[in-house]
């Protein structure tokens, strides 16, 4: 692939969480959660531009008023039509490639999200993920990269399957593809020893955003970011925090 393509972070974010209603706009530190992500983001190498992707409710008044105060681009789109608000910001900002990051993931790590930018770049895959969970990345660092136009050869296939009024596939935007690997070249990546770990570092209930600001309170310094070293040493290190949100379930699709 092509060097010189587009790279953008397009961050999926809403106010209207079912479990943990508002989550993106909870404080921590002082700042809302989805603020520090984007601040994350901001040291990125390899990434063009970073869109946050919301919905065009009011209620995502609030999501928008956030990118406006971190100085990033948005759009809003479809509230439950993800894939739509994905292909849709992807045009209008004129994406060749896509870093796809939710907006509960407030210690994305620059340094392993550059790396797979830069692997992709570099092969001819459709898609490229980071696996998180067992035996893999701490969940929260989750990641996916892929082109404008696979995205759009997802849309060509799950409007074929419209009448099927279970389809999942407008929702999360690249379950097709993960259940399909038959149609696309896919790859993944797993960590190293030192980041291989089962810990969540995403917020999806409150016991996630309990352990999220206290990992801030201890290890946040403005005008830096946090090193995802540094929150895996104080978690190997302080078991006690690690049992915080240890009974939240990951949502399965």
């Amino acid at each position: 692939m092509n060097r010189n393509k587009k790279v953008v972070a397009i961050v999926q974010a809403r106010m209207g969480s079912s479990r943990l209603p508002g989550k993106v706009a909870k404080e921590i530190v002082g700042r809302p959660m989805l603020a520090h992500l984007i601040e994350r983001l901001k040291y990125f190498d390899r990434l063009d531009q970073i869109v946050i992707a919301t919905s065009d409710k009011e209620i995502d008044d609030r999501v928008v008023e956030i990118a406006k105060n971190s100085k990033v681009d948005f759009y809003r789109g479809s509230e439950d039509d993800v894939l739509s608000r994905y292909i849709e910001a992807a045009q209008k900002f004129k994406a060749d490639v896509i870093v796809r990051i939710t907006g509960d993931c407030p210690l994305i790590d620059p340094m392993t999200i550059d790396k797979a930018v830069t692997k992709f770049l570099n092969s001819d895959y459709d898609y490229f993920r980071l696996n998180v969970g067992d035996n893999g990345y701490p969940r929260g660092l989750d990641t996916e990269i892929f082109s404008s136009d696979t995205l759009l050869k997802v849309e060509e296939f799950v409007l074929k399957e419209e009448e099927n009024k279970d389809n999942p596939y407008r929702e999360h935007v690249t379950f097709y593809i993960n259940r399909h690997p038959d149609k696309f070249k896919i790859t993944s990546h797993n960590p190293k020893e030192d980041l291989k770990r089962n810990y969540r570092l995403c917020v999806d209930e409150i016991d996630d955003f309990k352990l999220i600001k206290e990992l801030y309170q201890r290890l946040y310094q403005i005008g830096e970011i946090i090193n995802i070293q540094d929150v895996i040493r104080l978690l190997d290190d302080n078991s006690e925090l690690a049992q915080i949100n240890r009974k939240v379930q990951q949502k399965k699709v």
